[in-house]
Protein backbone atom coordinates (compact mmCIF):
# COMPACT_ATOMS: atom_id res chain seq x y z
CA UNK A 1 0.00 0.00 0.00
CA UNK A 2 0.91 3.41 -0.61
CA UNK A 3 -0.68 6.81 0.13
CA UNK A 4 -0.14 10.22 -1.98
CA UNK A 5 -0.68 13.20 0.77
CA UNK A 6 -3.25 15.83 -0.12
CA UNK A 7 -5.34 18.46 2.10
CA UNK A 8 -8.27 16.07 3.82
CA UNK A 9 -8.13 13.54 1.06
CA UNK A 10 -5.20 10.82 -0.10
CA UNK A 11 -5.13 7.58 -2.35
CA UNK A 12 -4.32 4.36 -1.25
CA UNK A 13 -3.88 1.86 -3.29
CA UNK A 14 -2.84 -2.16 -2.92
CA UNK A 15 0.66 -2.94 -4.07
CA UNK A 16 2.91 -5.88 -5.27
CA UNK A 17 6.48 -6.41 -5.53
CA UNK A 18 6.50 -7.60 -8.93
CA UNK A 19 4.35 -8.21 -11.90
CA UNK A 20 5.59 -11.75 -13.31
CA UNK A 21 5.85 -11.30 -17.77
CA UNK A 22 5.62 -14.96 -18.03
CA UNK A 23 2.99 -16.06 -20.21
CA UNK A 24 -0.32 -17.50 -18.45
CA UNK A 25 -2.04 -20.48 -19.57
CA UNK A 26 -5.28 -20.81 -19.58
CA UNK A 27 -7.81 -23.61 -19.27
CA UNK A 28 -10.23 -24.81 -20.75
CA UNK A 29 -12.88 -22.20 -18.11
CA UNK A 30 -10.74 -19.44 -18.83
CA UNK A 31 -8.67 -19.64 -15.47
CA UNK A 32 -4.95 -19.91 -15.32
CA UNK A 33 -3.97 -23.07 -15.71
CA UNK A 34 -2.29 -25.05 -12.47
CA UNK A 35 1.42 -25.83 -11.79
CA UNK A 36 1.49 -29.26 -10.25
CA UNK A 37 4.48 -28.15 -8.43
CA UNK A 38 2.55 -24.83 -7.12
CA UNK A 39 -1.11 -26.27 -5.67
CA UNK A 40 -3.48 -23.63 -4.43
CA UNK A 41 -3.91 -24.24 -0.86
CA UNK A 42 -7.06 -24.58 1.41
CA UNK A 43 -7.87 -21.00 1.92
CA UNK A 44 -9.15 -21.91 5.85
CA UNK A 45 -5.65 -22.72 6.59
CA UNK A 46 -4.43 -18.86 5.12
CA UNK A 47 -7.09 -17.33 7.04
CA UNK A 48 -5.67 -19.14 10.08
CA UNK A 49 -2.33 -18.05 9.23
CA UNK A 50 -3.25 -14.26 9.16
CA UNK A 51 -5.16 -14.69 12.28
CA UNK A 52 -2.02 -15.86 14.15
CA UNK A 53 0.04 -13.21 12.38
CA UNK A 54 -2.57 -10.79 13.66
CA UNK A 55 -1.48 -11.83 17.63
CA UNK A 56 -3.64 -9.42 19.28
CA UNK A 57 -5.23 -7.03 16.81
CA UNK A 58 -8.97 -7.73 16.72
CA UNK A 59 -10.26 -9.67 13.04
CA UNK A 60 -13.60 -9.36 12.14
CA UNK A 61 -14.40 -12.54 9.44
CA UNK A 62 -15.77 -9.23 6.84
CA UNK A 63 -12.20 -8.42 7.68
CA UNK A 64 -10.44 -11.63 6.91
CA UNK A 65 -12.56 -11.57 3.80
CA UNK A 66 -10.93 -9.14 2.03
CA UNK A 67 -7.55 -9.52 3.60
CA UNK A 68 -7.63 -13.16 1.99
CA UNK A 69 -8.64 -11.85 -1.49
CA UNK A 70 -5.88 -8.96 -1.38
CA UNK A 71 -3.36 -12.09 -0.84
CA UNK A 72 -4.62 -14.07 -3.55
CA UNK A 73 -4.61 -11.30 -5.88
CA UNK A 74 -0.72 -10.54 -5.10
CA UNK A 75 -0.06 -13.93 -5.32
CA UNK A 76 -1.86 -14.19 -8.15
CA UNK A 77 -0.29 -10.94 -10.22
CA UNK A 78 2.93 -11.82 -8.87
CA UNK A 79 3.25 -15.96 -9.81
CA UNK A 80 0.01 -16.75 -12.36
CA UNK A 81 -0.73 -18.64 -9.92
CA UNK A 82 -3.56 -18.45 -7.37
CA UNK A 83 -3.05 -19.06 -3.82
CA UNK A 84 -6.15 -20.34 -2.25
CA UNK A 85 -8.83 -23.14 -3.95
CA UNK A 86 -12.12 -22.63 -4.33
CA UNK A 87 -13.37 -19.04 -5.38
CA UNK A 88 -14.71 -15.33 -4.76
CA UNK A 89 -17.70 -14.05 -4.92
CA UNK A 90 -19.00 -10.26 -5.57
CA UNK A 91 -21.05 -9.79 -1.98
CA UNK A 92 -22.35 -5.88 -1.34
CA UNK A 93 -18.86 -5.70 1.10
CA UNK A 94 -16.88 -6.54 -1.33
CA UNK A 95 -14.93 -10.28 -2.64
CA UNK A 96 -15.89 -13.13 -0.46
CA UNK A 97 -14.77 -16.93 -0.30
CA UNK A 98 -17.66 -18.60 0.50
CA UNK A 99 -15.83 -21.59 2.26
CA UNK A 100 -13.54 -19.77 3.86
CA UNK A 101 -16.90 -17.50 5.22
CA UNK A 102 -18.88 -20.20 6.15
CA UNK A 103 -15.66 -21.86 8.22
CA UNK A 104 -15.51 -18.40 10.53
CA UNK A 105 -19.80 -17.47 10.52
CA UNK A 106 -19.86 -18.70 13.65
CA UNK A 107 -18.42 -15.15 14.93
CA UNK A 108 -20.75 -13.04 13.59
CA UNK A 109 -19.73 -9.44 13.94
CA UNK A 110 -16.86 -9.91 16.45
CA UNK A 111 -13.62 -10.57 16.35
CA UNK A 112 -12.79 -14.10 15.65
CA UNK A 113 -11.16 -15.64 18.87
CA UNK A 114 -10.75 -19.51 17.49
CA UNK A 115 -9.22 -21.35 14.34
CA UNK A 116 -10.93 -23.33 11.27
CA UNK A 117 -10.88 -27.15 11.45
CA UNK A 118 -11.13 -29.59 9.08
CA UNK A 119 -14.01 -32.52 9.21
CA UNK A 120 -13.29 -35.94 7.54
CA UNK A 121 -16.27 -36.27 4.72
CA UNK A 122 -15.83 -39.98 5.77
CA UNK A 123 -15.83 -40.43 9.68
CA UNK A 124 -16.15 -37.15 10.87
CA UNK A 125 -13.08 -36.71 12.61
CA UNK A 126 -12.10 -33.31 13.46
CA UNK A 127 -8.33 -32.08 13.04
CA UNK A 128 -6.42 -29.10 13.21
CA UNK A 129 -5.67 -27.68 9.92
CA UNK A 130 -1.39 -27.36 9.22
CA UNK A 131 -0.48 -24.24 8.27
CA UNK A 132 1.59 -23.17 4.39
CA UNK A 133 4.98 -24.44 4.06
CA UNK A 134 5.31 -22.75 0.94
CA UNK A 135 7.86 -19.63 1.25
CA UNK A 136 6.39 -17.49 -1.36
CA UNK A 137 2.90 -18.22 -0.17
CA UNK A 138 3.88 -17.42 3.49
CA UNK A 139 6.05 -13.92 2.63
CA UNK A 140 2.75 -13.21 0.38
CA UNK A 141 0.55 -13.15 3.58
CA UNK A 142 2.85 -11.51 6.16
CA UNK A 143 3.02 -8.44 3.88
CA UNK A 144 -0.60 -8.34 3.41
CA UNK A 145 -0.91 -8.71 7.24
CA UNK A 146 2.13 -6.03 7.81
CA UNK A 147 0.51 -4.11 5.49
CA UNK A 148 -3.39 -4.14 5.58
CA UNK A 149 -4.40 -5.75 8.75
CA UNK A 150 -4.40 -2.36 10.74
CA UNK A 151 -7.00 -0.86 8.05
CA UNK A 152 -10.31 -1.11 9.65
CA UNK A 153 -12.97 -3.19 8.09
CA UNK A 154 -14.80 -0.19 5.92
CA UNK A 155 -11.31 1.33 4.64
CA UNK A 156 -10.80 -2.45 3.18
CA UNK A 157 -14.35 -2.62 2.01
CA UNK A 158 -13.51 1.36 0.12
CA UNK A 159 -10.33 -0.39 -0.90
CA UNK A 160 -11.87 -3.68 -2.54
CA UNK A 161 -14.59 -1.13 -4.01
CA UNK A 162 -12.20 0.67 -6.25
CA UNK A 163 -13.28 1.66 -9.60
CA UNK A 164 -12.67 -0.98 -12.31
CA UNK A 165 -11.14 -3.49 -10.18
CA UNK A 166 -12.36 -6.90 -9.90
CA UNK A 167 -15.86 -6.54 -7.51
CA UNK A 168 -16.81 -3.72 -9.15
CA UNK A 169 -16.12 -4.94 -12.65
CA UNK A 170 -18.51 -7.91 -11.58
CA UNK A 171 -21.11 -6.16 -10.03
CA UNK A 172 -21.45 -3.74 -13.00
CA UNK A 173 -21.32 -7.10 -15.23
CA UNK A 174 -24.20 -8.79 -13.21
CA UNK A 175 -26.75 -5.17 -13.60
CA UNK A 176 -26.92 -5.43 -17.11
CA UNK A 177 -26.21 -9.45 -17.58
CA UNK A 178 -28.08 -11.95 -15.46
CA UNK A 179 -26.65 -14.93 -16.78
CA UNK A 180 -23.35 -13.19 -15.25
CA UNK A 181 -23.18 -14.23 -11.93
CA UNK A 182 -21.44 -13.28 -8.95
CA UNK A 183 -18.54 -14.94 -9.03
CA UNK A 184 -15.03 -12.97 -9.56
CA UNK A 185 -13.04 -15.48 -11.57
CA UNK A 186 -9.10 -15.73 -11.27
CA UNK A 187 -8.55 -14.23 -14.74
CA UNK A 188 -10.46 -11.33 -13.94
CA UNK A 189 -8.59 -10.49 -10.81
CA UNK A 190 -5.51 -11.25 -12.66
CA UNK A 191 -6.11 -8.54 -15.56
CA UNK A 192 -7.95 -5.84 -13.05
CA UNK A 193 -6.12 -6.38 -9.57
CA UNK A 194 -4.23 -3.49 -10.46
CA UNK A 195 -6.82 -1.41 -10.33
CA UNK A 196 -6.92 -1.46 -6.97
CA UNK A 197 -6.53 2.28 -6.31
CA UNK A 198 -9.09 4.78 -4.48
CA UNK A 199 -9.05 8.34 -3.30
CA UNK A 200 -10.43 8.39 0.72
CA UNK A 201 -11.20 10.75 2.85
CA UNK A 202 -10.99 10.78 6.64
CA UNK A 203 -14.23 8.14 7.07
CA UNK A 204 -14.97 5.59 4.88
CA UNK A 205 -17.69 6.37 2.52
CA UNK A 206 -20.08 3.31 3.41
CA UNK A 207 -18.84 4.05 7.02
CA UNK A 208 -17.79 0.64 9.40
CA UNK A 209 -20.23 -2.30 8.28
CA UNK A 210 -20.46 -4.98 10.42
CA UNK A 211 -20.99 -8.24 8.63
CA UNK A 212 -20.86 -9.06 4.58
CA UNK A 213 -23.99 -10.13 3.30
CA UNK A 214 -24.96 -11.22 -0.26
CA UNK A 215 -26.55 -8.79 -2.91
CA UNK A 216 -30.81 -9.95 -2.93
Amino acid sequence: MAAQAGARRHIVWIAYLHETGAAVTMDKFGEPGVDTQRQALDPRRICNMMLDEAGTRPITNLALQKLLYFAHGIYLVETTFPLVTGYFEAWQYGPVHPLAYMAFRAAGDRPIDFRALRRDPLTGQISALDGPVDEDAIGCVRRVMMTYSRMTPGRLVELSHATGAPWHFVVDKARTSTAFGMRIRDSVILSLFKKHKVLVGLVPEKGEPLEDKQFA
